[in-house]
Order: C-alpha cells, then sequence, then structure tokens
C-alpha cells in the first residue's frame, strides 16, 4: 500500500513526486514507469529549451507557470551543477505583415509580467550579425536550453535520497478495483493515484471515468543537428508563430552541448510510439488515430489538411533548410547534416470540437488524478505546475 502512486517516469511524475515528498516527508510513495530507464519519451527527448513564458494566454496555465517555473529550474539547474546554456532568444519579424505578431506576444508578455524587450534592426544586426528581421525583433533574457535527460536522472536521484520508489520495467496493465492497478511486475494498491503518462495518459484516465471528450493525437517531431555550430549560432531564433495552433513554427535552438539545430517538424504520427520504421507498431492505435486524423484532414480542422502536408515536405533537407532563409543573414547552412532522436508530442484532441487542446488538462476525483495535455512548455512549467497539482487535487 503507497499513499501516492505516481505512473509515469518523465519530468511532469518526477516533478509530481519532488512536490509531494518535500511537504509530506514520511509519505509512501511510488512512481512507475514502463520503459527500463526514466524520461525515455517526450522528457528526454525534449528540445531542452527553457521558455520565458510570454507565448500564452493571460488566463491560461501555461502563463501562470511558465514564468516562474523558468525561474525555478534555471535556480536548480544551478544549484545542482547542471548544464545551462543562459543563451536567451529573439523572436523576428520576416516581413511586415507578421509584425503585428510580435506586438500580440509583447502584449502577452507585459499581462504575464515576463521580461522582453523590443531591439531594432540595427541592433539585432550588432549583436546577432547572422540573424534578420523586419525593422523590429523581440529579445528574451531569460530563454535558456538544458539537457532534459540531466535533469530528470538527478530529479530521479534525488528522490530515490528522499525514499521515493523509482520503479522502472513497470507497466501498468489495467485497473483492478478503486484502490489497486495491475501493473507487469504484480499487483499495486494505493491511497491515491497520479496519472503522469504523457502519451497514454487518456488510455490510463480512461480507464477510472475520466477523458471521455478527449483522444491523444500524436506528432512526430525532429531537427536537423549541427553537431559542430558550423553555422556559429550563438542565441535561439524563433518566427513569429501562427498562435491558433500549439507549434511553434521552425526555428533555430542553441543547445546546452554548443551545437545548433533547426527544427522541429510537427508530423502526425500513425501510432503512439512512431518513432522510426514499424517499431512499436501497434494495429489498434493506428486504427484509432487514422480514424481521427481521416477526420481532421477531411474537415481541415485548425488548417490540419496544409498543416500534414507542409510537416511532410520537411523530411526533406533542402526544403526545412529553405524555411529558416527568412530568420538569417547568409547564415552557414552546410553543418546541418544529420537528424536528431525523434520525439513525439502527445497532444491532446477534443473529440468533440476537433480542436487541439492548447493548455494544460487535469481532472480527478477524490482518489485519482489524470494529467492529460502536459505539452510544451511543461518542462519549464514542472515545479510550479506539479505544486498547483497536488495543491488543488490532493
Amino acid at each position: 500500500m503507497y499513499d501516492y502512486l505516481i505512473i509515469g517516469g518523465g519530468i511532469i511524475g518526477l516533478s509530481m513526486a519532488k512536490a509531494i515528498i518535500e511537504e509530506e516527508s514520511q509519505a509512501k510513495i511510488a512512481l512507475i514507469e514502463k520503459e527500463s530507464h526514466i524520461a525515455s519519451h517526450a522528457s528526454g527527448r525534449n528540445s531542452g529549451v527553457l521558455h520565458a513564458g510570454f507565448y500564452y494566454g493571460e488566463n491560461s496555465l501555461k502563463a501562470k507557470f511558465a514564468k516562474v517555473g523558468n525561474k525555478e529550474l534555471t535556480s536548480y539547474c544551478l544549484e545542482n551543477s547542471l548544464k545551462i546554456n543562459r543563451c536567451a532568444k529573439v523572436i523576428v519579424a520576416q516581413n511586415r505583415d507578421e509584425i503585428e505578431g510580435l506586438e500580440e506576444l509583447k502584449r502577452r508578455g507585459d499581462i504575464n509580467k515576463v521580461e522582453l524587450h523590443w531591439i531594432s534592426e540595427e541592433e539585432l544586426k550588432e549583436r546577432y550579425p547572422n540573424v534578420k528581421t523586419t525593422q523590429k525583433a523581440l529579445f528574451s533574457p531569460t530563454t535558456s536550453t538544458i539537457d532534459p535527460k540531466e535533469l530528470c536522472e538527478n530529479l530521479a536521484a534525488f528522490l530515490t535520497k528522499k525514499g521515493v520508489e523509482v520503479l522502472t520495467n513497470t507497466r501498468y496493465i489495467k485497473r483492478l478495483q478503486n484502490d489497486l492497478i495491475k501493473t507487469s511486475q504484480g499487483e499495486i494498491r494505493y491511497k491515491k493515484l497520479i496519472n503522469c503518462a504523457g502519451l497514454y495518459a487518456d488510455k490510463i484516465a480512461q480507464d477510472f471515468g475520466f477523458a471521455s471528450n478527449y483522444t491523444i493525437i500524436p506528432f512526430k517531431g525532429i531537427y536537423l543537428k549541427d553537431k559542430k555550430n558550423i553555422a556559429n549560432l550563438t542565441t535561439n531564433v524563433y518566427p513569429v508563430p501562427n498562435l491558433k495552433n500549439p507549434f511553434l513554427g521552425v526555428h533555430f535552438t542553441y543547445a546546452v552541448d554548443g551545437s545548433a539545430k533547426i527544427g522541429p517538424t510537427a508530423i502526425p504520427a500513425f501510432w503512439r510510439e512512431n518513432y522510426e520504421g514499424f517499431k512499436n507498431f501497434s494495429i489498434e492505435e493506428f486504427s484509432a488515430i487514422l480514424f481521427y486524423e481521416a477526420k481532421l484532414f477531411a474537415t481541415n480542422a485548425f488548417g490540419f489538411r496544409s498543416l500534414a502536408v507542409e510537416e511532410v515536405k520537411k523530411y526533406y533537407k533542402p526544403h526545412l533548410l529553405n524555411l529558416t532563409k527568412g530568420l538569417t543573414n547568409d547564415m552557414d547552412l552546410s553543418g546541418f547534416d544529420s537528424w536528431t532522436t525523434p520525439g513525439i508530442r502527445a497532444q491532446l484532441l477534443d473529440k468533440n470540437t476537433l480542436e487541439l487542446v492548447q493548455d494544460f488538462v487535469v481532472e480527478a476525483d477524490e482518489k485519482t488524478v489524470h494529467v492529460l495535455n502536459a505539452v510544451s512548455p511543461a518542462l519549464t512549467s514542472a515545479f510550479p505546475f506539479t505544486r498547483w497539482v497536488k495543491e488543488k487535487y490532493l
């Protein structure tokens, strides 16, 4: 019997255990992870960007937690000697039509009280000669990059020292009773269960009577990497995003290891762990996801049809490189010659409205809590978000 049983060994599950054990030091907590290592999926395949918190609507949970999370994770990395690249970010306008979008981001940043500065075209050229904009750009000094896998491993070690049982190779199979589940390592009893299972959070929640209106639609993200940073990138460079969908557009990331990356893609995947080839193929998942993707394609909900076509084109390296031309001045792109390990974004879809859910979503009762939509900036927001989950639902 555990006081708290957490499903999922990614950043949200680990942070959830941290939030509980720091307030209830005597609590008996188990965290189960189906893989042999924690952070094997989205958390370990993340771009590692600590977002500043200016993209998100003023009343959203993302806006509430990203700014605080950025500050807390920056401090955590510094205090624990974890790698962090405090390289900032610029958001540029590729033409005059995008200036309105820049101004909306600045408005959101001001409302969310995020440090964000205007810099002129001339100032940008002086500071970052290879980066270009139209008239002006936004400068975010608090954006950084970290190694998310290193962070998760550090958190797992911290939790183990505190007495939390981190049980790998332990897959959730099904609910047996109101306080009992079956796993690949046997039955586990609990007083409270917290579902932080990412790609499978909706499936597990449905076992407990939740997430009836939702399903996960997976999107595959891949970057092109310049290992030696021939491009001489020294900051993150982002375009003005389409704020109607949750993707931030093709951008440059200055990684914590000093390499440069272009991406990511947001390619609709056909099963939940559709990383490469037919590995982890599931006919059940394929059928269910294809049903909803066909529906999205037919209705062209949130512009899905053009999104799908455009994203598939990004597999062609010259096309992906060409998409960055509006962000740079004669940057040497010859070093971008290898693909990174793919990641899968567990994006929640509202089955009734056929809309991608933009904010974090949590459903709960007295016995169980289900974190259904913890996508970007979930890494950045993890510490304050999971404290909020604990306070509100536990």
